[in-house]
């Protein structure tokens, strides 16, 4: 909540330049007027602390996007750089993309394990995102993308947006 807070009083104490967007319409809007949007997303699940009301809190605040997990897996989703506990997604992490989807927070499952993006994807009702990863066979980084869900994600109409990180898109550097 401290660092929405602090976006919050960015957008208030620099209004010329900043403005935050809730939709990709204010987007749009921001940037045609010059100006830049400010998004707020949450990075990892662990934020909600299991809480589907601290979830639909931080979207009221002004969260538009979640990553299910970051480095550690969670009693409810699996990250590809923990050991799983769930094998994917357990009931309740069915339950927080469902929710994600009611309220229109966008799925993001960079930092997720394959499992859990197959568990994500057979369940999400809107297009999911990967704000920052690649594809697993360009870079066979554990964070990238297999191929067989870049497959899914074209059918879900998701995005799977391109890291610049040298660790993340090179295999030379990510093995040394």
């Amino acid at each position: 909540t401290e660092q929405i807070d602090v976006v919050h009083r960015m957008v208030e104490r620099w209004p010329d330049d900043l403005e935050l967007a809730l939709t990709a319409r204010d987007v749009r809007r921001i940037h045609k007027e010059g100006r830049i949007a400010s998004l707020i997303g949450m990075e990892g699940g662990h934020s909600i602390g299991g809480n589907l009301a601290v979830l639909r809190a931080t979207y009221a605040a002004g969260a538009r996007y979640m990553t299910l997990t970051h480095w550690e897996t969670l009693p409810w989703a699996d990250a590809t750089t923990d050991a799983p506990k769930s094998d994917g997604l357990s009931l309740f992490g069915e339950e927080v993309v469902r929710e994600m989807n009611r309220i229109g927070m966008m799925v993001d499952l960079s930092h997720v394990a394959a499992t859990t993006m197959h568990d994500a994807l057979d369940v999400a009702e809107a297009p999911v995102i990967f704000s920052h990863s690649g594809a697993y066979a360009i870079n066979p980084h554990p964070r990238n993308v297999p191929d067989d869900v870049l497959d899914r994600v074209k059918g879900n109409g998701g995005v799977v947006m391109v890291d610049f990180l040298p660790m993340y898109v090179s295999k030379d550097v990510h093995h040394w």
